[in-house]
């Protein structure tokens, strides 16, 4: 009998940009018959940087999204994670909450399964690849299997263009648009497919 699609959708979010992909990508990988988690990390930033920015206290102040724990990624068998770029890397916030993952790595229980990233950037060479692959590196160190998003649908050849991972352009602090939302929705399709066949196959 095949196993069933556990999808943790682990993500940071400073002012709505990167929940609304998060969630894009757990309706997907629903509609794919999934079970989801959509879970956020904890905010690591002082209330006064905080608060200079109106969306990101704005988004602090409404956002009502379960915190990540480590229960979240033992129960999965696909994982995404989802951080703005920083500098060409992930968020301090999700690299915080992913340092505490030694414990599970060291049980084995991150290996086999099936992860993927997503990310937005507020320029178009702002690091946008660069982020997807500096989150790739902790599914490689955790033994799991590194599913990019490739360019299957016709979508994604004709209208998103990222091959490694759902992603947007935030210029002017835009919120994403339907075609990253889309990118995102079948990226979540596509871990939940992978996710059940190889869990099915380790449970085998």
């Amino acid at each position: 009998m095949p196993a069933t699609a556990r999808i943790a959708v682990v993500f940071y979010s400073a002012t709505g940009n990167l929940a609304a992909m998060a969630e894009a990508l757990g309706r997907g990988a629903e509609e794919a018959g999934a079970e989801v988690r959509l879970r956020i990390v904890p905010e690591l930033a002082p209330p006064q940087a905080i608060a200079a920015n109106p969306k990101w206290q704005a988004f602090v102040d409404e956002a009502r999204y379960e915190t990540a724990t480590l229960d979240d990624l033992e129960w999965a068998n696909g994982i995404a994670l989802g951080s703005p770029t920083r500098f060409g890397l992930p968020s301090g916030q999700l690299k915080e909450f992913l340092d505490t993952t030694g414990g599970l790595w060291f049980r084995g229980l991150l290996a086999d399964k099936v992860g993927t990233a997503f990310t937005s950037a507020s320029t178009g060479h702002g690091g946008l690849e660069s982020t997807i692959l500096a989150m790739n590196n902790v599914l490689y160190h955790w033994g799991s299997l590194v599913l990019p998003l490739g360019y299957g649908e016709r979508h994604l050849m004709k209208e998103s263009g990222n091959p490694y991972g759902g992603s947007f352009v935030s210029r002017s602090g835009a919120a994403p648009d339907d075609v990253a939302l889309e990118a995102c929705r079948l990226q979540g399709v596509r871990l939940a497919k992978f996710a059940r066949a190889v869990a099915t196959a380790v449970e085998a």
